[in-house]
Order: C-alpha cells, then sequence, then structure tokens
C-alpha cells in the first residue's frame, strides 16, 4: 500500500540523462516506486498533477542564511540601483527605528561606483548621529558613516593590518570603505552582538523563505563562535524546516585553539536529543577575497594594479598545515578561492591531506572557483574535488563588467566560471547561492548557466557560450550533486525507491520551456520526508 501515487505529471529523477516518467508513489517518509511501477501499485490517495513537474529538491551547497535573516531586519537595500536610492531607504528606516543604537544592513551593489569606495559623508547626510554599516554584495566590504568610525576607532586608526584595507581619502583620512577581515572586523567587533532570540527569528525567516522557494538542505558556510549555538538553539526552538549543515571558519591567526571548539560543538550537535537535521560535518577556508575587491590571489599581477597580486588571507604553507589538521580530525574541507592562485593553493592543501592522512570519503570543495588556471582544470577530477559555483555570477552582468573584468583584462576574464570544461573533465560540480551575496531562489539561478546571459539577453549568444551547460545539468548541480557534496547521496537528492520522500513540485516543466522563462516557474509545494512544508 503507498500512501499516496502522484499521477500524470512530469517526474524527473535526479539524474541528467533520467528519463521523464509520468507517475510516483511515497509511503510515510520514503519514496515507494516510479513510473510504471508507481502506477502498479495500490494507493490510498491519488493526486492528478495535470501536467506539473516533479524533481528532487533544490539543495543549496554554499550560503549565509544567518545573515541573510540578520539582514531582514535592517534597512533593505538589495537590489537598489543608485546611491541616492540607497540614502532614501537608510533614512526610512532611520526614522522608523529611532531607538536602535547601530544600523546594520545590506547588500550594496558595489558596481555602483567605478571602483566600489563609497564615502562616509554620503551616509552622515542622513544618519549623523548613529553608526550606519552596509555589507556590500560579496560580503568582503563594508560602507559605514563616519559615526561607525570614531565608535570603532578606525578614524584614528594608523596600524598595518594583515589581511584588510582602509580606503583612504587624498589627505589620508578614512574615507568610509573597509576590505577584508581586518578592516571590516574593526568596525563588527564594536558593533552589540544580536540577542539569541533574534538569532533564532533569523533562521526561521530564512527557514521559511527557503521552503518557498523549494530548498530542503543547505551548507552555512560561515559559521563563527556563537553562531552554532544559535542554530542549536533554532533547532531545538523547531524553526528549522531544512537539514543544516554547519562549516566552522578557520581563523588563520586561531585555528588552532578554534579546533577544539569545533570539535565539542560537533559533538553537542550529534548528541542532542532534540537535534533531528542538524550537522556540523565542515571547515570553510578563505583563501582569498574577490576579483571586484582586488584581493582575490592572482598568478599574476592585477590589470590595473601591476604591483598587486591580491591579499591571500592565509599564508599557503600555513593554510596547508590547517588543512591536514581539519582534514584528520574528519571534518571535511571547504574552501573560498576565486583567484587562480588562491585555487592553485588550495589544490595544493587538499592534495597534501589525501597523500598524508588515512585514506577517508573526504568529499572536500573549492567553491567560486572563478578564475581557473588552465593547467588545474584536471585537478579537480584527480583530485576527487567537487567545485561548487554559484550559478547568478556565470553572465557579465555590471559586478562582472564593470568591478572585475578591468582589473584582470580580457584574457583572464574570458577563463572565469569553467563549468562546461569542467563537467567535461568528469568534475563532480555543485551549486550554492552564496546567500546573502546573491538570490538565493534556485529558479532565479539555476538557468543562468544554461544561456549566460542578463535578464535582457546580453551579450547576443551568450558570454563564453562555449561554457554553457544544459538545463538538465544545472538542475542536477542543485539537487543531485549537492546531496553527494553533502554525504546525502543514499538518502536525498534522488527519485527512487527507498529514498527520502523529499521532492518539490514546479507548476511547469523547466526543459520544455526557454531557459529566460525558468524563473517565471513556480514552487507549488516543497516536501521534506513525505510532509509538505510549503505550499502555494
Amino acid at each position: 500500500m503507498a500512501s499516496t501515487l502522484f499521477i500524470n505529471g512530469k517526474i524527473w529523477a535526479g539524474k541528467a540523462d533520467a528519463p521523464i516518467e509520468s507517475a510516483l508513489a511515497i509511503e510515510g517518509s520514503k519514496i515507494l516506486a516510479i513510473g510504471d511501477a508507481a502506477l502498479a501499485l495500490t494507493c490510498d490517495s491519488t493526486v492528478d498533477l495535470a501536467g506539473a513537474f516533479i524533481s528532487p529538491p533544490f539543495a543549496d551547497g554554499h550560503a549565509h542564511p544567518l545573515f541573510g535573516g540578520r539582514q531582514s531586519f535592517g534597512p533593505q537595500i538589495t537590489g537598489l540601483e543608485s546611491v541616492e536610492e540607497i540614502l532614501a531607504e537608510i533614512k526610512r528606516f532611520a526614522d522608523a527605528n529611532k531607538d536602535l543604537e547601530w544600523i546594520i544592513g545590506g547588500t550594496y551593489d558595489p558596481a555602483i561606483h567605478s571602483d566600489g569606495n563609497f564615502d562616509a559623508a554620503l551616509l552622515d547626510s542622513v544618519v549623523p548621529n548613529r553608526p550606519v554599516v552596509l555589507n556590500a554584495m560579496d560580503y568582503h566590504t563594508i560602507w559605514v558613516n563616519t559615526e561607525a568610525m570614531k565608535r570603532s576607532g578606525v578614524d584614528t586608526f594608523t596600524g598595518e593590518l594583515e589581511v584588510g584595507t582602509i580606503v583612504r581619502r587624498e589627505d589620508g583620512s578614512a574615507m568610509g570603505t573597509l576590505r577584508e577581515w581586518d578592516a571590516v572586523n574593526l568596525v563588527m567587533d564594536a558593533a552589540p552582538a544580536p540577542s539569541m532570540a533574534r538569532e533564532i527569528k533569523a533562521l526561521e525567516y530564512s527557514s521559511k523563505r527557503y521552503a518557498a522557494d523549494g530548498v530542503t538542505w543547505w551548507l552555512d558556510a560561515w559559521v563563527d563562535r556563537g553562531m552554532a549555538e544559535s542554530y542549536l538553539a533554532a533547532e531545538e526552538a523547531g524553526v528549522l524546516l531544512q537539514g543544516v549543515n554547519l562549516a566552522f571558519r578557520a581563523d588563520p591567526r586561531t585555528w588552532e585553539e578554534d579546533l577544539p571548539y569545533f570539535l565539542e560543538r560537533r559533538k553537542e550537535i550529534e548528541s542532542s536529543p532534540k537535534n533531528k537535521s542538524l550537522t556540523a560535518k565542515t571547515v570553510k577556508f578563505f583563501a582569498d577575497g574577490v576579483i571586484e575587491g582586488g584581493t582575490a590571489a592572482l598568478l599574476e599581477p592585477y590589470t590595473n594594479d601591476p604591483c598587486s597580486h591580491g591579499m591571500p588571507v592565509w599564508e599557503w604553507p600555513e593554510m596547508t598545515r590547517a588543512v591536514l589538521a581539519m582534514d584528520k580530525a574528519g571534518f571535511q574541507v571547504h574552501i573560498h578561492a576565486i583567484g587562480d592562485a588562491g585555487i592553485r593553493a588550495s589544490l595544493d592543501a587538499i592534495e597534501a591531506a589525501i597523500k598524508t592522512n588515512p585514506m577517508w570519503d573526504r568529499r572536500p570543495t573549492i567553491v567560486h572557483v572563478q578564475l581557473l588556471d588552465a593547467v588545474d582544470l584536471p585537478r579537480f577530477t584527480e583530485l576527487g574535488i567537487i567545485a561548487n559555483f554559484g550559478p547568478l555570477w556565470t553572465r557579465q552582468d555590471p559586478m562582472q563588467a564593470v568591478s572585475s573584468a578591468p582589473r584582470i583584462g580580457p584574457e583572464r576574464t574570458d577563463r572565469q566560471y569553467l563549468l562546461r570544461s569542467l563537467l567535461d573533465n568528469k568534475t563532480r560540480v555543485a551549486f550554492g547561492s552564496d546567500w546573502p551575496v546573491t538570490s538565493e531562489v534556485p529558479l532565479e539561478g539555476i538557468a543562468v548557466p544554461v544561456h549566460r546571459q542578463t535578464p535582457d539577453r546580453k551579450p547576443a549568444g551568450g558570454w563564453m557560450p562555449h561554457e554553457a551547460i544544459t538545463i538538465q545539468e544545472a538542475f542536477q548541480a542543485y539537487t543531485h550533486e549537492v546531496a553527494y557534496q553533502a554525504f546525502e547521496d543514499g538518502s536525498w537528492g534522488t527519485l527512487a525507491p527507498g529514498f527520502n520522500a523529499d521532492f518539490i513540485i514546479l507548476n511547469s516543466s523547466p526543459f520544455e520551456c526557454d531557459p529566460h522563462d525558468v524563473p517565471a516557474l513556480q514552487v507549488m509545494k516543497t516536501y521534506r520526508n513525505g510532509e509538505a512544508i510549503y505550499s502555494r
């Protein structure tokens, strides 16, 4: 007896080459059958899909949902296209929240200004007496007002930063734009920490939003001290609808003293009697920064700054030593690497762990993989490394055309995001939104690597069309391949007998429409373990 039989649909099991079936049967939390085998079963109830589309649910292999939830409580500047619009929203929010000591929000597009440098005086013009901190889209840069710099000591800071830059005016005064860890933390360490109640609400917000997007699992790829505790409290409060894996951030100066904390939190999470869906299997490394900020680590100098190769977050030998230690402790390694030098150093560190430590099912991941040297491309497959991409970045948007391309020149611009080349070389490719850096909605990003165009269909024929992938491959990267990255490919990410009854229903098939029309499709239902966690 199957509890529910779904018929008259277009059902895709999760592999790029999987045929389209017409039926799916589930019983309780598990899938019983698919296709003709499902039609042969006797069922308690039948759902007529009327041509709707079923696939495995989306899973986000690289995101920051706690940041996204926190951001929901601040001024809503994401997507605003001018400084004037941003300032108007900051003023509106400040006037509506007069008792709020600090105003913290995001995310603004640094491409609004050609060099991405914004002056504190602009924010002073609307909020002069309270600190204002805005995160850039890349979350590697902040724009602050004068009061925030005064409260944190930035306006009088004259020391050297190991990893970070305080952008200065011609007279040497701090402008109000700060890049990378040490500079950003000067301000953020002075800001008040959110309460546990607010953290739980932030995660509840993100969980509900993800459910409506068709997402049933995510990796939080930036977990500092205190954040794992917030996740566990949210899970025990019953507000998390999805499975979640936490990636602790390895700091180049404190990682050795932090490792016992990582191990302790992992044990606490695994042993919590109220925890059903939370894991802590991963450690996140930042190898470098971002190209648009001039901080990604490059093999050759920046075109616009011949004296700079970027700003590595780690000394490479120290990163290798830390990767070996985390891998030996049984943590999956997850490395942010954007520049070709950062990617190479990440590959070297993972290779050292493979050669030095005992063999285990490690599934290391390098995320973003923006500027890849051809020599290093085959190493992903050779070393069994997953390449995780944000699909929305595989187009020539203003961030790419205005902020990144002039920094690296045409030759390097045209060897970014080599999805087709990696897939053809049998590399496992998974997707992650990097929310709130970009949209967390899979349907908004999933077809971009297929057409490689902006929403107004530019450039004609797509940006680097030889690196385009198929819509089926894109769906596989956002479903089955993230399940593999999560060590869950035997439980979900595929529609097959014995797997969890995790799936989504879309109103129409994404495989039968213009890829540009995929964002208009609607998630009708999101199922996890046989229960609908979202219904339209």
